[in-house]
């Protein structure tokens, strides 16, 4: 099952430090099957607020994601990142190709009814 590292970059700025990591970064995902989905695009909001912009990696599974996140290269780069822009990171797992939300529905009423 693919996993997702989303990043919510609230504070993006543009720096020396800032462009050193997006230079790096590739080479911290490569042993991990990290690949870029969505980097440095225009958020188009539709409901709520969201300030800054979004930032999404997809991994093999979740375990890959998370051996990325803890690695020592990784981990080297992220506070020339964490130093000048706020935000939030977070793990998800995906969906399978076979993903079908009317089966979330009947077993999210089965809870409700339970």
């Amino acid at each position: 099952m693919p996993a997702f590292a989303l990043a919510h970059l609230r504070t993006p700025d543009t720096n020396e430090d800032v462009l050193t990591y997006i230079e790096r970064i590739q080479a911290t995902m490569d042993p991990f099957g990290g690949r870029f989905r969505v980097h440095g695009a225009e958020v188009e909001v539709l409901e709520g607020e969201w300030p800054g912009t979004v930032v999404i990696i997809e991994f093999p599974d979740v375990e890959a994601a998370r051996a990325w996140y803890a690695s020592p290269a990784y981990q080297e780069i992220l506070p020339l990142r964490t130093r000048h822009i706020e935000g939030s990171t977070i793990i998800v797992t995906g969906v399978g190709p076979d993903y079908d939300p009317t089966r979330t529905a009947a077993r999210l009423r089965a809870q409700v009814a339970g």
